[in-house]
């Protein structure tokens, strides 16, 4: 679950969710030789609990794929993507690969969530519960915000409803007005609504 807590623009949505992992994009390149004066350019978007950590996994996803590393390299750029409509659901597929007890997996997920930070929270916990892979063990291959006809998992289609209900499971009957509100009752009130 995001924690959540107060700022001092209370009125900005997307400020009051705190999410484990954020999503960086990371700009760098190998630093500038008489040779290559201008070296190419990369930019990388990744999740982590920080730049920090961001920049780390940059260099060593750039060093697998080039030969870059972080003591021939720069880095350019560091900004952290926040959500343009943090207020609205959607549905996230995430790619993703993972080692487990036995080899290498690819696998597809999909999630409901307000923001994809929260989608890929949701994902880290599922595949540490279901899969027992570590944080360290995933690799995000690609994110997508997908239609409802586009869905495969079940769990998910359930919510594409026009008439979805949920069942109201605590019902507390209030006063009408402050006047009549009373710290004991004369019978003990029924909160249970089935």
């Amino acid at each position: 679950q995001p924690q959540i807590y107060r700022m001092e623009n209370e009125n900005d949505i997307s400020t009051m969710t705190k999410f484990l992992y954020r999503q960086f994009q990371i700009v760098g390149r190998h630093v500038p030789t008489e040779k290559d004066p201008q070296p190419q350019i990369y930019r990388m978007k990744m999740w982590a609990r920080d730049d920090v950590k961001a920049k780390s996994k940059f260099w060593y996803f750039l060093r697998k794929l080039r030969r870059v590393k972080k003591a021939n390299g720069q880095i350019l750029a560091v900004n952290e993507i926040f959500e343009k409509n943090p207020t609205t659901i959607k549905n996230y597929g995430i790619w993703v690969r993972y080692n487990s007890r036995t080899g290498v997996h690819n696998a597809y997920k999909e999630y409901r969530d307000t923001t994809l930070n929260g989608a890929v929270q949701q994902m880290y916990q599922e595949m540490g519960s279901r899969h027992r892979a570590r944080h360290s063990a995933i690799s995000i291959i690609k994110t997508a915000t997908i239609k409802a006809s586009e869905c495969k998992r079940p769990n998910i289609q359930q919510f594409h409803d026009s008439k979805i209900s949920f069942p109201l499971t605590r019902k507390v009957v209030r006063p009408t007005s402050r006047v009549h509100r009373t710290l004991y009752k004369a019978s003990r009130p029924n909160a249970a609504c089935f």
